[in-house]
């Protein structure tokens, strides 16, 4: 089937100068509009423009360019069907056989502009009516959003060897990229106005794919809900599906803290976390806490990595250190290890997520992300015995930590180095167990925190047993009576946040 007639309208005119000239040598006639039309002219190809086509001009101030029934009949008209040839031919409308489109930059623009008023003059009209008429009517018209596809469109083309297959192709990705469009402007739009709505679009863009998910029987890919992605890997083997997934709970962990903070993790919970004066001395700290649970860990940082903190990461199995960056002399001793991978992370966009989305089978789960440590009008000393300042400070390090641990979870520290974590037990008892078996560092005069209240004080004595001297919970158990008797029998200072941490 020869091609007599393209319509080029073009926002983005990476390449369209190019591929228009192939076009016009394989006799095809452009039809264009506006800007695209003066670049094409200037660029000595010959064009028609869109208003000598319909007879009207552009009006609105450019508002309604496209919006026409020689337009829109020459896109939608089956080539198979004689009614709608002998339509075209008795209201004299030319058939359109390519159209290329690609839209106002609203997204790009939402990042600049301030005005609602002049942000909407980005919304696109023209461009995603055509886009769509004509991937409804793909297999006469070749529809082309990309500029990536050019080249490869125009060498079908020379070689007329565009298949269906090709076609159907190009359909599906323009109608992804309307898709797209409409699903930022709402999402945008619902924001800036704080409009709620019972409905929710996420575009999510493929990465990479996964050598495999957390088994290797498991396909995995990585998807993006933003343009811009949080981390960037700079150095060692392509990131699994795990280290993905520690490497973001380290990176939420650490950003917890304004301190130099260093935090190890090992199956997404903490196994080593401490703030300190120097980035090297919190590291040192983190990695006393549990070296076993270290060995092929991940690191998070919140500070530029330097030479005498890479040193020391040096001397342990690692499998991915994130930081904000790396200095020049760290990066030479930590790229000598091949396959360790080194990812610097935007924390101020990382803070920028308010929600969390967790997949079900046929469903999803949407929850606002856990950014809340504690009421200051919540916090309440509960006990005899007050905490000590140096407490108080331990226990809001300790409180922090706890919050990515999952439940039950009991943490165990001293000053602002971890000491002991239990981790996802069936009850609260055995976390705390746990935390006091796996503690390496004297427990003597630490504090606690558990991320949801006592249910009994059994809690409390084990932890009292190993030298535990302040709590810090949430509280709100109705043995909560029982639980702060049991504390002031032990001499024990307790603290109520009234704010839980499950993490599931």
């Amino acid at each position: 089937m020869k091609l007599k007639n393209a319509l080029i309208s073009v926002w983005d005119k990476r390449g369209i100068v190019e591929f228009c000239k192939g076009l016009s040598e394989l006799g095809v006639n452009i039809i264009s509009t506006g800007g695209t039309a003066s670049l094409l002219k200037s660029s000595g190809i010959n064009v028609k423009e869109v208003s000598e086509l319909t007879g009207y001009p552009e009006i609105l101030n450019k508002r309604v360019k496209t919006l026409h029934t020689f337009i829109y009949a020459g896109i939608l008209a089956r080539r198979d069907v004689p009614e709608d040839m002998n339509t075209l031919k008795k209201m004299g409308i030319e058939p359109i056989d390519i159209v290329v489109v690609n839209f106002y930059p609203f997204e790009e623009m939402s990042k600049k502009v301030k005005s609602l008023g002049e942000l909407i003059e980005y919304i696109d009209i023209g461009g995603p009516t055509m886009v769509r008429a004509s991937a409804k009517n793909y297999k006469d018209v070749l529809v082309i959003v990309d500029p990536d596809d050019y080249q490869w469109v125009l060498e079908g083309l020379k070689k007329e060897k565009i298949t269906e297959k090709d076609r159907f192709k190009l359909a599906l990705k323009a109608f992804s990229v309307t898709a797209e469009y409409d699903a930022f402007i709402f999402s945008h739009l619902s924001k800036i106005k704080k409009v709620e709505s019972d409905k929710k679009f996420f575009v999510l863009k493929k990465v990479e794919d996964l050598r495999y998910g957390e088994n290797p029987h498991q396909k995995a890919a990585f998807y993006i809900s933003d343009s811009e992605k949080i981390y960037e890997q700079i150095h060692g083997k392509e990131l699994s599906y795990n280290n993905i997934i520690d490497m973001y709970s380290a990176a939420l962990l650490v950003s917890e803290f304004e301190k130099p903070t260093a935090v190890i993790i090992k199956h997404t919970n903490p196994c080593g976390v401490a703030s300190a004066k120097t980035l090297s001395e919190a590291y040192k700290n983190a990695r006393q806490t549990d070296p076993v649970s270290a060995f092929g860990g991940i690191v998070g940082l919140n500070r530029k990595v330097d030479e005498e903190t890479a040193k020391l990461l040096s001397e342990t199995f690692l499998e991915v250190i994130i930081a904000p960056e790396f200095d020049r002399k760290a990066l030479s001793i930590l790229t000598a290890k091949k396959n360790l991978r080194l990812v610097r992370v935007n924390f101020k966009e990382l803070k920028n997520y308010k929600e969390e989305l967790r997949s079900v089978p046929g469903g999803f789960l949407i929850q606002d992300t856990d950014r809340v440590d504690y009421d200051k009008k919540s916090l309440k000393v509960v006990t005899k015995i007050k905490p000590t300042k140096a407490q108080m400070e331990s226990l809001l390090f300790a409180w922090k930590v706890c919050k990515y641990v999952k439940s039950n979870a009991i943490v165990i520290a001293k000053g602002t180095q971890l000491i002991g974590v239990g981790a996802g037990q069936m009850s609260r008892v055995d976390s705390a167990k746990i935390a006091v078996m796996k503690a390496l560092l004297p427990l003597e005069g630490s504090v606690a925190a558990s991320d949801a209240f006592f249910p009994f004080r059994d809690g409390v004595d084990v932890l009292a047993d190993a030298g535990v001297k302040a709590i810090i919970q949430p509280g709100g158990s109705v043995r909560d009576e029982e639980v702060i008797k049991a504390a002031d029998e032990r001499k024990i200072a307790m603290v109520f946040t009234g704010i839980r941490h499950f993490k599931h």
